[in-house]
């Protein structure tokens, strides 16, 4: 029988070719769609986990209280201590500190007289550490522009942006002018050895970036940070995990008297990333419903076409004998070998757009320009396994879903009228 119905559909396009394009199109568009959230929501998380929240972050607790104002004279203290208890803890996950700061960077003239200054937004990481991926992680050595990665004390990275902004070149002396952690003033030299860009346009205005030594003497923090960032092995978040270690750790460490005990935060936790993720998860399924409603009411219209089209045909067959319900249920099985065939097409056709996006990207800098959100600059889809078969529910049942109810109208045929039918 269902090999009978597929001749059918194969000898006459007209009843195949239209539900076939229409469920191919669907298909293609919620797979692109999908692949294109996903890449969207995991950049903004991935590019916030590596750049400040981390996967769990560690802290004081009068830190965390006002850690917007980057107060790094509430910040840790003996580091080395923390880190090695948190590798021997959760060796699972990739622990190391680092200092926010802020402050100006001046720029003398051959003469010594201030040439160009502008403020700057400091991140001190692990960069000399033999074990650190702190270099991998920001991708420096793709970023780089010109010049090199530090490799000695007081040398720095500045962003491309600001470099030109302030017409400074690799080997110039700039001297930070901020805040140590006691309070007093910090003036420390630092060369420049290289300009990046980082494709997220916060960071791109005025960052530099420092090895954490450095930082801890020019801001009078000694074997101190200001938070430590801990980071899955592969780097994919797992709030379950993050969750247990967050646990685990305030138990043994968080105390409500004291402000200087240290708690452990969620990347969910910073910057309204739950909210973010908690609308992630559900947006495959909200792409999802509303391409089954969109093309089950335009399948339906096919089918009632189709119907209108077929009448003398399902005529003759009721007018022969044959059940009204088996009628019903053959075209049901024509309904899912077109849904299977259009989402197969529609999959392949979908999957290859996404792969091009994956590679090339859309570049959205502009609509950013002005933002403080680290959102970066290229936005690129993400196949997942999910978008290998998110498609096929919405083709297939979505075609069903349009035939079914096209489909109720033979119900309603009279068979004393089938032959006065005929005739006309």
């Amino acid at each position: 029988m269902i090999k009978f119905l597929i001749k059918g559909l194969l000898r006459d396009k007209r009843r195949s070719i239209l539900p076939i394009l229409i469920v191919a199109i669907g298909v293609f568009l919620t797979t692109l769609l999908y692949s294109w959230m996903m890449g969207a929501f995991n950049e903004m998380i991935d590019g916030s986990a590596r750049f400040d929240t981390g996967h769990v972050k560690i802290m004081t607790c009068a830190y965390h209280e006002i850690s917007s104002q980057i107060p790094n004279d509430f910040g840790l203290t003996q580091v080395g201590d923390i880190v090695n208890d948190l590798d021997e803890k959760y060796p699972d996950y990739d622990w190391t500190p680092r200092i926010k700061f802020g402050g100006l960077l001046d720029f003398p003239d051959e003469n010594g007289e201030t040439k160009s200054q502008g403020p700057v937004m400091g991140i001190a990481i692990d960069i000399f550490s033999k074990n650190s991926k702190e270099v991998s992680r920001w991708g420096l050595k793709d970023a780089l522009v010109s010049g090199r990665i530090p490799q000695k004390p007081n040398e720095i990275l500045i962003s491309n942006e600001f470099a030109q902004k302030q017409d400074v070149r690799i080997g110039d002396v700039g001297t930070l002018i901020g805040a140590t952690a006691n309070g007093a003033m910090a003036v420390q030299n630092f060369t420049i050895v290289g300009t990046i860009t980082f494709g997220i346009a916060p960071m791109d205005r005025g960052a530099i970036i420092v090895d954490i030594s450095s930082a801890q003497y020019a801001l009078d923090m000694e074997n101190g940070a200001g938070e430590i960032l801990g980071y899955a092995k592969n780097m994919l978040y797992d709030s379950e995990r993050t969750a247990i270690i967050q646990d685990d750790f305030n138990s043994r460490n968080m105390k409500e008297d004291d402000k200087f005990s240290l708690i452990a935060i969620t990347l969910e936790q910073q910057n309204g990333l739950g909210d973010y993720l908690k609308y992630a998860r559900s947006a495959g399924f909200i792409v999802v419903l509303i391409f089954v409603i969109a093309m089950s009411i335009v399948l339906w219209n096919s089918g009632l076409m189709a119907g209108i089209r077929r009448y003398g045909e399902i005529g003759v067959r009721l007018a022969i004998g044959e059940a009204k319900g088996h009628i019903y249920r053959s075209m049901l099985i024509e309904s899912i070998a077109i849904g299977i065939i259009g989402s197969i097409f529609g999959v392949m056709l979908g999957l290859i757009v996404a792969l091009y996006f994956q590679e090339v990207g859309v570049d959205i800098s502009s609509a950013f320009k002005n933002s403080s959100l680290m959102v970066h600059n290229v936005i690129r889809a993400r196949i997942t396994p999910v978008s290998f078969y998110i498609g096929l529910f919405p083709g297939i049942l979505s075609n069903v879903f349009g035939t079914a109810i096209s489909g109720i109208g033979i119900y309603k045929r009279q068979t004393a009228s089938l032959f006065k039918e005929l005739e006309t």
